[in-house]
Formats: structure tokens, sequence, C-alpha cells
């Protein structure tokens, strides 16, 4: 059975640091796309970052480029997400999700979800 598990989320203010972490178990995850995304009251679930699970290619949101980090660690069948100089409008419920289509923007190619980790940004 395949498992994700996000934490690290929590209240922090504008400008502050978090670091997310996703563990994934239950299949090999060789050839699969790990990719965040996270949802805010009344929005659309929004694409924030994806990587290979080899670590190659990593791919943001246009809102987080710069800010933020994927990365993974495969002896730790973990991923990260890195957010820096966070602002109150990366609030939002922040999923882990697993896929191996190229689409990978689209939440709905996604076969695998974390049940997700809050993060709440104050001004």
């Amino acid at each position: 059975q395949v498992q994700l598990v996000e934490s690290g989320g929590g209240l922090v203010q504008a400008g502050d640091s978090l670091r997310l972490s996703c563990v994934a178990s239950g299949r090999n995850f060789g050839g699969y796309v790990m990719g965040w995304f996270r949802l805010a009251p009344g929005k659309e679930r929004e694409f924030v970052a994806a990587i290979f699970w080899s670590g190659t290619n990593t791919f943001y949101g246009d809102s987080v480029n710069g800010r933020f980090t994927i990365s993974s660690d495969t002896s730790k069948n973990t991923v990260y997400l890195q957010m820096n100089s966070l602002k109150p409008e990366d609030t939002g419920l922040y999923f882990c999700a697993s896929g191996r289509d190229s689409n990978i923007f689209n939440p709905r190619v996604y076969a695998y979800w974390g049940l997700g980790t809050q993060v709440t940004v104050s001004s």
C-alpha cells in the first residue's frame, strides 16, 4: 500500500522559513515524479513544485520560483520542500503527490496523495 506522509507545517510569520517533508513508502518510486501542491480556501489546488524521484529535473510554480526549493533523498525515501521568504499568500494545506504522467503541473495525473500539512503565514 502506497503511503505519502507530509510533515513540517506550522504557523510562521511573513519572511520566515519552513521545510516540509514527504516520506514515501509502499512501492519503488523509480521513474515517478514527486510533486507538491497547495490548497487555500476559495482557491483551486495549485502546483507548487515537482522533482523526479532520482533528483534530476526540478519544476516550480511561478508564485514560488526563487523562494522554494524541492529536493529528494532516495536513501530516506523522502522529498523535501524548503520554503523561504514566506508570504501570507503561501498559506494553505500542502500536499505531497506522486505520479508517472509527464503533465506534472496537472494534479489530476498524480496517482498517489498524502493527507497534507497546514502552513499558515501571518503578516
